[in-house]
């Protein structure tokens, strides 16, 4: 694949400007988003390779922006005839309209990752047999694995964003992600734990054994554990969550509603609420796309601007939104460049990156300490979030009984129920323990996927709702 995406189609910068510039004229901003991407998955299972996938595809996306509105047409089809028929679709939104075309976003020089191809390197020869030992060391190390599911997935988008001022950005991103499910089975009953790492980055620094062997041993771990799990509680307890992954909590339950899009249309629970008080004292929540190859980072986002890092919360003061170049210009803000969108057939939106909460000074071993009767919640599975409320329901994969300070036994079946807003207010202890998730995290939001990561240092909430069986 060649490194430039205008390469890939049948027009060039100079063909394309001067429809560009009439189908802006008059708008407040658009842009013509090129898009060429290959993607693989491969997925091991019960001893044998099950599927194996590859995908190529290529397109083009033109919006035109005319106040609070945007048209937005895409197609496969490579040509500067698809692109015209495209314009005169986009630019009807601006029909009564007199804009000022905003101007381009700044340059950067700043590289996040580097232009690899995961899915041409290494071999996929080489990828089978990785997938294999995974399965053979699994099934070697502990009698009680009854399955084993290994998969690994890569890909390599190029973009390219023209303006019609003849202004270029172009961006070629890696994505690659490894995973591990293991089945455990004693006395007839089934468990089952699993574990991935990706990030922005070639295949090869996790091929090597010391890069997989902890994630089998990590599922397999969590497997184990499942077994001996005794049903959740019900009730309202104290919480402590564990570092890094369970941040998937903050980023649903509270960073949707740092969005400018909620904010700027008054649905976020946060809207209307700058410069107040929000979360308790010494909470800080940051979202930052320019962490080096993590899988939230972009080094512009797809339309173009520089990523940076946004301080949403500042020791518990509302200080930002994340923002994209429409909401941006409509709240009278600047863009932080998280305007991003899942491929060509999409238009770009505020949405997050890598979130994270910054680290305190407690020791986990202090917040379990003073639990009395309470939860300690290590790893999350899925969950539903309202925006508008903030009130989230997330089900805890790895999760322990703690009573009098001592983890009596772990459960299974809980589920933490509330809303961000008031969690906010209610963190008692944050630790100084701070790690980011592994490199799995995907974040939807109207029918659209992105690769997001998140981080948190542990933490103590007060007064959560856990839905169980058990008492």
């Amino acid at each position: 694949m060649s490194e430039e995406p205008i390469e890939q189609f049948e027009f060039d910068v100079e063909d394309v400007t001067p429809v560009l510039a009439d189908t802006m004229s008059g708008a407040d901003d658009g842009e013509l988003f090129l898009e060429t991407a290959v993607s693989e998955s491969l997925v091991f299972d019960d001893g044998r390779l099950k599927s194996a996938s590859f995908d190529s595809n290529r397109g083009f996306g033109l919006r035109c922006v005319a106040g609070e509105a945007f048209g937005y047409a895409h197609s496969s089809d490579p040509t500067l005839d698809a692109v015209k028929r495209a314009a005169e679709t986009a630019s009807a939104v601006k029909r009564g309209h007199a804009g000022v075309l905003a101007p381009p976003p700044a340059g950067t020089n700043r590289k996040l990752y580097d232009a690899v191809d995961p899915v041409a390197h290494p071999a996929f020869d080489t990828k089978v047999k990785l997938l294999q030992e995974i399965d053979a060391y699994c099934r070697t190390k502990d009698a009680s694995v009854v399955q084993v599911s290994a998969s690994i997935a890569g890909a390599k988008r190029n973009i390219s964003i023209i303006r019609a001022d003849g202004d270029i950005k172009t961006d070629i991103r890696p994505l690659v992600r490894l995973n591990v499910q293991v089945t455990v089975e004693r006395d007839g009953r089934r468990e089952t734990g699993s574990a991935g790492a990706g990030g922005r980055a070639e295949f090869d620094r996790w091929i090597a054994p010391d890069a997989w062997k902890p994630l089998a041993d990590e599922a397999l771990r969590i497997a184990r554990v499942n077994l001996d799990a005794v049903d959740a509680p019900a009730g309202v307890f104290d919480v402590v969550l564990g570092p890094g992954w369970p941040a998937v909590l903050l980023h649903e339950a509270v960073g949707h509603g740092l969005e400018g899009d909620f904010n700027r249309k008054g649905t976020s629970a946060f809207a209307g609420r700058m410069s107040q008080q929000v979360a308790a004292k010494g909470v800080t929540v940051i979202d930052d796309g320019t962490m080096e190859k993590r899988r939230g980072s972009l080094t512009i986002d797809d339309e173009g601007t520089p990523t940076e890092r946004t301080v949403l919360i500042e020791d518990g003061i509302l200080t930002g939104y994340m923002q994209d170049r429409m909401n941006a210009r409509l709240m009278g803000h600047k863009p932080t460049g998280n305007g991003r969108r899942q491929s060509y057939a999409h238009p770009p939106m505020p949405r997050m990156t890598n979130t994270y909460m910054l680290a305190g000074n407690h020791k986990r071993e202090e917040m379990l300490e003073s639990l009395k009767d309470g939860i300690y919640a290590v790893n999350f599975g899925g969950g539903q979030v309202d925006i508008t409320s903030g009130k989230f329901v997330f089900q805890c994969t790895e999760a322990y009984r703690v009573k009098d300070g001592k983890v009596v036994a772990p459960v299974k079946g809980a589920t933490l129920i509330g809303d961000g807003p008031t969690a906010l207010t209610r963190i008692e202890m944050i630790g100084d323990d701070f790690e980011m998730d592994p490199g799995v995290g995907a974040c939807g939001k109207a029918g659209q996927g992105v690769p997001v990561g998140v981080g948190q240092p542990s933490l103590k909430i007060s007064g959560l709702t856990v839905g169980g069986a058990g008492s």
